[in-house]
């Protein structure tokens, strides 16, 4: 090698060598070592506005998970008092069948179809949002207690208004559910919301509204009572048209709003810190978050009465399918809808050989046996990595 010294500031001269492409070099060592698999396969979509990934098994997933919910919703629709086959069914949404088959399939059962569908979806979104907010997988709305919030509301209306319409208690349970957010949002304030925190006041708040609505219910009349005790059962089966276009119009708007904050989300599950770096208003975004979290869960509550556990358990059996570092309202959505529809159908096949049991009771059951298994595998990583002593 010849050194030019010109002074004694001057740099080596690097020898001469045959300039190549950078692509040609990239290209070379990419034939050298095989590329790094990021652990998932994504579709690239590139606009001159935009641009994004598109995991390949979340989409695969979600629409497998789908396709289950809308089977499970058609099947449901054949079973009840007066079965009907696959091929009537068909017909009677076409419109051809008989006048009484058209009645059954598309004014009774289709409506319950749609709802446990699009309930199902919403509490999956609700729940994915809470995890999310709360780096937790038991921050769902039941949990933390915002169901509790609209049971509450629901039940002064009915027991101390005496009013039964529809958009009364609409309005008082998402009415009740916000205020309960807000309640349980301040004192879980510490520069900006702890998870932790967050669940643990929700607890405390939600065992005291419980015994607040034992005390109205124990001091009501026996029929206020009953309707109340099985309003609280949460059953779909008395959904119809007339509650249900309502609740899809602002299941709509709900689902938007949950799209829109989508992106924020995902950079809040990276810490505050990242996610004001990269421009997002984190106390607002949050706000806004705990909004729509709680408008899901409450619009389920006023049209079909509480359902637990479908917030709780949809978006991690969704993670665990998908395998993405975080959780996804479409997935969370897939799933919350696919459990609820055969969770509705399991319903059916109990009712035609023993009673009618309402969904929420299932949901329950199933998600408890989830729930239990959740603590018992977190109490064992914690006791592993030394945190419990």
């Amino acid at each position: 090698m010849v050194w030019n010294i010109k002074s004694r500031t001057d740099a080596p001269e690097v020898p001469a060598v045959a300039s190549e492409p950078v692509t040609a070099v990239a290209d070379q060592a990419a034939s050298k070592n095989p590329a790094l698999d990021p652990g998932y396969h994504a579709v690239s979509v590139q606009r001159r506005r935009f641009s994004f990934l598109i995991p390949a098994r979340l989409v695969v997933v979600s629409l497998i998970l789908f396709a289950i919910a809308l089977c499970s919703a058609t099947w449901a629709i054949t079973m009840g008092d007066y079965p009907l086959s696959l091929g009537q069914v068909i017909n009677a949404l076409a419109g051809t069948g008989e006048k009484f088959q058209l009645l059954v399939v598309r004014e009774w059962r289709l409506p319950v179809a749609i709802a446990a569908v699009v309930f199902g979806a919403l509490l999956g979104i609700g729940g994915a949002i809470f995890q999310s907010i709360t780096r937790n997988p038991l921050g769902s709305p039941d949990v933390i207690g915002f169901d509790a919030g609209s049971y509450t509301a629901v039940v002064l209306v009915i027991l101390v208004l005496g009013n039964t319409h529809y958009w009364s208690i609409a309005f008082a349970a998402i009415v009740g559910g916000i205020i309960t957010a807000f309640t349980r949002y301040a004192p879980a304030w510490r520069k900006g919301v702890q998870g932790f925190r967050l669940i643990i006041v929700g607890i405390g708040v939600s065992a005291m509204l419980s015994s607040i609505n034992a005390y109205l219910i124990t001091r009501a009349d026996v029929e206020d009572a009953m309707v109340v005790g099985f309003w609280s059962a949460g059953s779909i089966n008395r959904v119809t048209w007339q509650s249900l276009l309502p609740s899809l119009v602002i299941a709509a708007v709900i689902i938007v709003a949950a799209i829109v904050l989508a992106r924020s989300l995902r950079f809040m599950e990276m810490g505050d810190d990242v996610a004001t770096t990269l421009g997002v208003k984190t106390n607002s975004t949050r706000l806004a978050l705990i909004v729509v979290g709680v408008a899901t869960s409450a619009l389920v509550t006023a049209a079909a009465g509480p359902i637990s556990f479908i917030a709780l358990v949809a978006p991690q059996l969704a993670r665990r399918l998908t395998k993405t570092p975080g959780v996804s309202l479409v997935a969370a959505a897939a799933m919350g809808s696919a459990l609820l529809s055969c969770a509705h159908l399991l319903s059916l096949i109990i009712s035609s050989f023993y009673r009618t049991i309402p969904v929420g009771l299932l949901t329950v059951s199933i998600g408890g046996c989830y729930m239990i298994w959740l603590l018992l595998r977190e109490t064992r990583r914690q006791y592993r990595t030394g945190t419990i002593r």
